[in-house]
């Protein structure tokens, strides 16, 4: 079987197609009607100029126009017909197209959107939000640019070469050869330059990433730069990266360019020839005037959209590129599958069990080694150790964001990676340290997750989290947009807003991970408050590095390096001269006071 990876970019866009095979149809027909009316006006001419010259014997006259008035009449009307029509064919395919560009744009980038949502944690970190960034935009627009224009324009030149081809093969047979020789030299040389320009464009493809890449991290910590007055440093590698681009187009656009140039000789080669020879035809009486005409009109028309290829490559070969970057992350093998056992949130007890869990992140030293941990339902456990001993990635491997290298964590006695992974995130409400609030009103931020929510319920989730009385305060209350990541408020005033939404969405299992490490004494003191609330029966998993948020914990677990060494409650571990003990003195000031 053939792998994705080994078929074309063309054959894999191919595939968005079936869906809009009535869509397409129309389209190509009006583009081939579009061209067919198109190509009438030079035989008009050729009629015209035969009425002024044979008069009562011109070719027209055959059909009961024996006047030269009704002939005229008779040509005028056509045109007539014929404009009106090209124009209505051309309104059609043009719309067509463009409709079926944005479609195909916008199943591709929700396909690619969807498949990134799907991806393990683990990408993320690996590639850069502007890289992402640059696939579901500017990628996907060159196809948008393509199909907008360059699939007509193949469309409308073949159908140019077969008309006109077997029209001269009709009407002369003797020097139709002369216009016709050209047309396998320039689509030769079409496809040699497509060759040529696939691996220059796809060259320019990777450089824009990389420039919109360093713009997206630029922008998102504008703060950090003007703080360090690092912005002459920034501008300089922008700069950089901008050059790198725009000297990567430029060789590009040198091949591009010289295409139609070298086209056009082949061309006159063509053209010349019909001019000449046909000339002397005409001269020797075995050719028509009006044919002669409507030869030296269909051989301009014939050869000269041929230079437009060049165009068409180009817009090609920019979508070819493009495709080929899309796809490749379309195939990114997903890690992380769902499993099939359904959850009802009504049913889950919360009791979750680790039981020699060992997990390492890429190519490091596993992080936690054959790690054996419960928590208990309805109770809240507290897991505190010094930063990098493991407490953070046991939240990721509960929620199933990275999966482990051995072990098993069961939720309720069931395997997590057996449950449906929409259902064993849904039981999860997650307070994290880093609050992530979305460009939207307040509302909306505390609702996120719960879109059904209503107004009351946004309310009383806000009361909860002491929230409320910031909020009203606000420009436009609950109506106000907190700015992008929430820059708008106070890390604090976000903290809670975040410990609102949580409550909203009611799971039955609640991770607070350092949710009071960066706030006020004041602020902490009110989400106490409320955590003492909404950890009430309630699967509670707390990780803190101030250990006065977690002294009433069921249990307390330490960790280093990856493993348990102490566990208990508050006060046996106070007792023991261990790391919460010394962590404890540190903190309360107990060390120094000895001093």
């Amino acid at each position: 079987m053939t792998s994705k990876s080994s078929v074309s970019p063309l054959s894999r866009l191919l595939e968005y197609s079936p869906k809009y095979r009535g869509l397409i149809y129309r389209a190509v027909s009006c583009s081939v009607l579009n061209k067919v009316f198109d190509l009438a006006p030079p035989v008009l001419i050729g009629a015209a100029v035969d009425v002024v010259v044979e008069r009562e014997a011109s070719a027209i006259a055959r059909f009961g126009f024996e006047s030269v008035f009704s002939q005229l009449v008779v040509l005028t009307v056509l045109s007539v017909i014929i404009w009106t029509l090209e124009s209505l064919f051309e309104y059609a395919y043009e719309r067509l197209w463009r409709n079926l560009a944005q479609n195909i744009q916008h199943d591709m980038r929700l396909d690619a959107y969807s498949h990134i949502q799907n991806l393990e944690l683990e990408y993320f970190e690996n590639k850069s939000t502007g890289r992402l960034l640059s696939v579901l935009n500017d990628d996907i627009n060159q196809l948008e640019r393509f199909l907008d224009v360059g699939a007509n324009e193949i469309l409308q030149v073949l159908t140019t070469v077969i008309i006109i081809g077997l029209a001269f093969f009709i009407l002369t047979p003797t020097t139709a050869w002369m216009a016709v020789v050209p047309i396998p030299i320039i689509i030769w040389g079409a496809i040699a330059f497509q060759k040529f320009l696939e691996p220059l464009y796809g060259d320019v493809r990777e450089k824009v990433s990389l420039l919109n890449g360093r713009l997206s991290n630029n922008l998102s910590g504008i703060t950090t730069i003007k703080s360090f007055t690092t912005e002459t440093y920034e501008i300089e590698r922008i700069k950089a990266d901008s050059e790198a681009y725009r000297r990567s187009n430029q060789k590009a656009i040198a091949y591009s360019a010289a295409f139609v140039p070298l086209i056009r000789f082949v061309i006159l080669a063509g053209f010349t020839s019909i001019l000449l020879f046909g000339g002397l035809q005409v001269e020797a009486g075995t050719l028509a005037v009006g044919t002669y005409s409507v030869l030296v009109f269909m051989t301009q028309r014939l050869l000269w959209p041929l230079t437009r290829l060049g165009q068409t490559l180009d817009l090609y070969q920019r979508a070819m590129a493009s495709t080929t970057r899309v796809m490749a992350l379309l195939d990114t093998p997903i890690q992380i599958h769902s499993g099939d056992t359904p959850l009802s949130l009504a049913d889950i007890q919360g009791d979750i069990h680790l039981k020699d869990v060992t997990f390492a992140y890429f190519e490091r030293e596993p992080v936690l080694k054959n790690l054996n941990l419960h928590i208990p339902a309805g109770k809240t456990t507290a897991i505190v150790g010094s930063t990098g001993s493991g407490k953070s990635t046991i939240i990721k491997l509960l929620l199933r964001l990275y999966e482990i290298n051995s072990g098993t964590i069961t939720l309720d006695g069931t395997n997590i990676q057996e449950i449906v992974l929409y259902d064993l995130r849904k039981a999860i409400g997650l307070v994290s340290q880093d609050v992530f609030l979305f460009h939207g009103s307040v509302r909306e931020n505390i609702a996120y997750g719960c879109p059904h929510a209503t107004e009351e319920d946004v309310i009383s989730a806000a009361k909860i989290a002491e929230a409320h009385e910031f909020i009203m305060e606000l420009p436009q209350g609950y109506d106000t947009v907190v700015g992008e990541r929430g820059q708008k408020l106070s890390g604090g005033q976000r903290q809670r807003l975040s410990i609102a939404r949580a409550i909203l969405k009611n799971p039955p299992i609640l991770i607070l991970d350092e949710a009071t490490s960066a706030v006020d004494n004041e602020t902490e003191a009110a989400i106490a408050r409320s955590l003492q609330y909404i950890t009430q029966d309630r699967t509670t998993i707390m990780i803190a590095h101030r250990l006065s948020t977690i002294r009433h914990a069921d249990c307390i677990y330490v960790m280093e390096r990856g493993k348990i060494i102490e566990q208990g409650k508050h006060e046996e571990l106070i007792t023991h001269n261990g790391i919460y003990q010394n962590l404890w003195q540190v903190q309360t000031g107990e060390t120094f006071a000895e001093l």
